[in-house]
């Protein structure tokens, strides 16, 4: 079983190193698919042996599973570049390496960080996500948002990826803003039905959901903040929708990377 790994990027240059170095122990090869960066991570990339590829943004499934035409292994590792594989995590991988079977795709649990604290209620732990998988059977969906991989067969590995969501709290809340736009724009395309209710009762489900029900409470002040900004984000993912049903109007800006 050979592995390549896949990063996509636009101006990393502040984590592409520590995330190829976490995939090198495991990979055969590193691919990093960039959208055009004007900062130094290609010149990073391109040092430490990555195989660079280059494509403006096409939205977050599309984007990853440009690797599929450039990966010379069938067993593509997919992390973004502020992710890093735990050590446990890459005992698993070389483990079952020497596997002679394997499912359809593996799945691994995620440590996300606000800072250097974890936040382990909100829904943040142990946010399982499929990474490793076979790309003659499997591969993210094509959707321009938030995507996922798609497989029959998964078999969830032993370890954790590390996620360093957000530097801060201001990060947070800015990219919140960035997230609804995308939310809004997906439900859009679906044709979503929104009223002037939409918004505040989006709102107060998500706030319930996140700090009563995943138990956001526990966090202090972390998940108090986290249940806010996952509301907000609700708020204003509807309220957007309503101004565009209103206007009649599209986005194009809503898909920036």
């Amino acid at each position: 079983m050979k592995i390549t790994g896949n990063i996509i990027t636009l101006n990393e240059q502040e984590n592409i190193a520590e995330c190829i170095n976490s995939l090198k122990e495991v990979c055969d090869e590193i691919i990093v698919v960039d959208s055009n960066s004007t900062d130094e991570t290609v010149d990073i990339a391109t040092e430490l042996g990555a195989k660079i590829v280059i494509q403006p943004y096409l939205g977050d499934g599309p984007q990853k599973n440009v690797v599929l035409a450039h990966a010379n292994n069938e067993w593509i590792l997919s992390i973004d570049a502020d992710e890093r594989l735990d050590e446990k995590m890459k005992e698993s991988i070389l483990a079952i390496k020497n596997s002679s079977t394997h499912p359809d795709a593996y799945s691994f649990k995620r440590k996300n960080y606000i800072g250097q604290r974890w936040i382990k209620h909100c829904g943040w732990y142990p946010d399982v996500c499929i990474r490793l998988y076979n790309k003659n059977v499997a591969q993210f969906r094509d959707v321009v948002g938030h995507s996922g991989v798609e497989a029959k067969e998964v078999k969830l590995l032993d370890g954790d990826i590390i996620h360093y969501s957000y530097k801060n709290y201001h990060e947070l809340l800015h990219k919140t803003n960035r997230f609804s736009s995308r939310g809004a724009k997906m439900l859009q395309e679906k044709n979503k039905k929104v009223n002037s209710f939409s918004p505040a009762t989006h709102f107060l489900a998500a706030f319930f959901r996140k700090y009563l029900l995943q138990r956001g409470f526990l966090d202090g002040v972390d998940g108090l903040t986290i249940s806010l900004t996952a509301s907000i984000n609700s708020y204003m993912k509807y309220a957007k929708l309503l101004e565009m049903k209103k206007n009649n109007s599209k986005s194009d800006s809503l898909w920036e990377q």
